[in-house]
């Protein structure tokens, strides 16, 4: 053999050397490493359409319910419907609508996480964060007809619904010994269609005492019958279509983030669903109309749980898991702290404010550390 001439090393066919095995496991290293590389630029770009497309379906949301309480407010002021009447039902129905949209998209979608949640996030939210800046802002003085009749019916309903939907879990008290996902209980179509027949005698009932005591003080002008329905139309066609656009971008950001439907639905989803009750409120309060904001707040919290709550369960049964147990009963205590509050002074003061806006943050650092 001659010197330097190369050796070859003769394998079984088939086999591959040492360096050869090493070669292709650094190759199979390298590719994995570029494709997840790929999948998590992926998922970030993903991530961020899908938050592009929640914001954007929260600001047709918030235009649409604008919309739609222009043009309502306008039509019931040409019926000579008094303020009060009109912030505990028109104005409360038009920024209710997004909840309405998001829970019943996400009702006909079998997200049930998400119907719940949203209703009772945007309660707490409308309790703590929008009477609690509102009164920052300025000392809300109350109605005595919200006092003795709205506020009382909301804890009321507040109460009827989380023990009609979970009081097996809650006179057993095995909720206290259950994941935060685990069933505790199911908002029944029955119990649906109950809530939305309790919100028809509600609103009947206003309609009659609107009707027995009229308001002829109104100064506001007045539009014409074909630019309200114009503006309600559109108003509508808006919140259906943000609505959609919401639930989607919520479901697939707490997929791709691994949060439960249920925080996603009681945080980012309430509190931007809620956004038309706080601007429409803090408006009222600088401008000293806080009368109007009271109204407005109460009427959307008894329409969040009769009618959104209601149809959503029609249309589809929605379970209730430990966690949404758990937040019914913040939302009964929140309610009735605020009660206590307004029945006081019958106002709600700036030191009061402060302390429902820090219960309320207190609530989502629970509801994420949980």
């Amino acid at each position: 053999m001659e010197e330097n001439q190369p050796v070859e090393i003769k394998l079984p066919n088939g086999a591959l050397s040492d360096t050869e095995h090493l070669t292709l496991a650094a190759a199979a290293q390298f590719r994995d490493a570029r494709c997840l590389q790929k999948t998590h630029k992926g998922d970030f770009l993903m991530l961020l359409l899908y938050a592009l497309l929640l914001i954007i379906g929260f600001i047709a949301l918030i235009k649409g319910a604008g919309w739609f309480v222009d043009g309502s407010s306008a039509l019931a002021r040409n019926f000579k419907v008094p303020g009060l009447i009109i912030g505990l039902t028109i104005v409360a129905l038009g920024t209710s609508t997004p909840e309405l949209a998001v829970s019943v998209s996400a009702a006909l979608q079998g997200s049930n996480e998400i119907a719940l949640s949203n209703v009772v996030g945007s309660n707490i939210f409308n309790l703590l964060c929008v009477l609690g800046v509102c009164a920052m802002i300025h000392a809300v003085p109350v109605d005595n007809g919200i006092l003795k009749r709205d506020f009382p019916l909301s804890i009321a309903v507040s109460v009827l619904v989380l023990l009609l939907t979970s009081f097996g879990s809650i006179a057993s008290g095995g909720f206290l010994h259950s994941g935060m996902e685990e069933n505790a209980g199911t908002v029944s179509r029955a119990v649906g269609l109950g809530l939305f027949v309790i919100f028809l005698a509600y609103v009947l009932y206003l309609i009659y005492d609107a009707r027995r005591n009229p308001d002829n003080s109104e100064t506001a002008q007045c539009l014409p019958l074909w630019k309200c329905l114009l503006l309600i139309v559109i108003g509508l066609i808006l919140i259906i279509g943000g609505g959609q656009a919401v639930v989607y971008g919520a479901k697939e950001i707490a997929g791709t983030m691994g949060m439960s439907e249920t925080l996603i639905g009681l945080t980012i989803v309430a509190a931007g669903t809620s956004l038309p009750e706080l601007v429409t409120s803090v408006v009222a309060a600088r401008k000293g109309e806080t009368g109007l904001a009271v109204g407005n707040a109460v009427g959307s919290n008894i329409f969040n749980l009769l009618l959104i709550l209601g149809l959503s369960a029609a249309i589809h049964p929605i379970t209730v898991n430990t966690a949404s147990v758990y937040d019914m009963m913040i939302l009964i205590a929140v309610s009735i702290i605020t009660y206590i509050f307004l029945l006081t002074r019958k106002s709600l003061k700036r030191s009061e404010g402060v302390i429902l806006v820090l219960l309320y943050f207190m609530d989502v650092l629970f509801a994420i550390v949980r």
